[in-house]
């Protein structure tokens, strides 16, 4: 009886004021940066006559898919949703391979101009992109790439492939070679070795770097404006363009641009729910070596 009472009287662990406070913090930081997003959605569903009013309409009651049935009227949507995927795929795969090779040849081996090899990584990161758009339009006009997937893709993996590398290149390092090593003595060669074991433990950084490498090529716009000049042959980020630019007779219709922007951010956001696990783990295990 008397054990019962002293579980009864157990006292209950106060609830930090700090913890609170940080909280609340939180909940506020997460509320002021969903709400473009939210605000994105709520324009998409709303004509433009009451977009253009002085009182904000915050609930978007009333309102339709009249917005998106026009975006997909104009018959350009899927094609350059097409041509943005197969870009993505195509810079996604051929970065992460490269990255791979060359961040594993980094952590594990120690050659002759390797400090170099680096340096020059961390140099390229500081060119500025506008810089090279003559060069880039002038090489791909010689070898006849303009206006084609294979010509962006190029142009996109070369700009995306020594951030990977050094995004790589850590998470390669923090894990051990010792387990190679220790793998290697049970019997397994180097490379079933490498591949499982380390590679296993090398997916968070692969998943991590795969979504950064996505990022770039989906919402890249300055390079594809250059080489991308054929109306027919647009990424989405382009497309987008053309709803904002408003002719002569005719005023920018924010309800079509605020539907055409959710339809671009719409395959991100599905494509963080799938690997926002893995991303999590990889960036950080990516920060902690040992």
């Amino acid at each position: 009886m008397s054990g019962a009472i002293r579980l009864g009287n157990r006292r209950r662990t106060p609830i930090k004021p700090s913890r609170v406070m940080f909280n609340v913090i939180g909940i506020v930081i997460a509320l002021v940066w969903i709400f473009p997003v939210y605000w994105m959605v709520n324009s998409s569903l709303l004509p433009n006559v009451v977009l253009q009013e002085q009182t904000p309409t915050f609930v978007p009651f009333g309102g339709s898919w009249d917005n998106f049935t026009a975006v997909f009227a104009g018959g350009t949507f899927f094609p350059a949703l097409g041509m943005s995927v197969v870009i993505a795929l195509v810079v996604v795969v051929c970065c992460l391979f490269f990255a791979f090779l060359a961040a594993l040849a980094i952590s594990r081996f120690r050659f002759r101009g390797r400090k170099g090899f680096v340096l020059a990584i961390l140099f390229i990161q500081m060119l500025p992109a506008e810089g090279l758009f003559i060069a880039q339009y002038k090489l791909m006009a010689s070898v006849n790439l303009l206006n084609t997937v294979l010509g962006v893709s190029i142009l996109y993996i070369a700009a995306v492939v020594p951030f990977t590398i050094w995004m790589l290149r850590g998470f390669v390092a923090g894990i051990p070679a010792e387990l190679e090593e220790a793998a290697m003595v049970d019997g397994l060669s180097r490379t079933k070795a490498f591949l499982r074991i380390t590679f296993p433990l090398l997916a968070p950084g692969l998943v991590a770097s795969g979504v950064y490498a996505f990022l770039q090529a989906w919402n890249e716009f300055t390079v594809a404006l250059v080489v991308l000049q054929d109306n027919a042959d647009q990424t989405l980020p382009l497309w987008l363009r053309g709803f904002i630019q408003a002719s002569a007779s005719r005023a920018t219709d924010w309800g079509q641009v605020m539907a055409a922007s959710t339809l671009v951010a719409l395959p991100v956001i599905i494509f963080f729910l799938f690997v926002q696990g893995r991303m999590t783990s990889g960036l950080v295990s990516g920060a902690v070596k040992g």
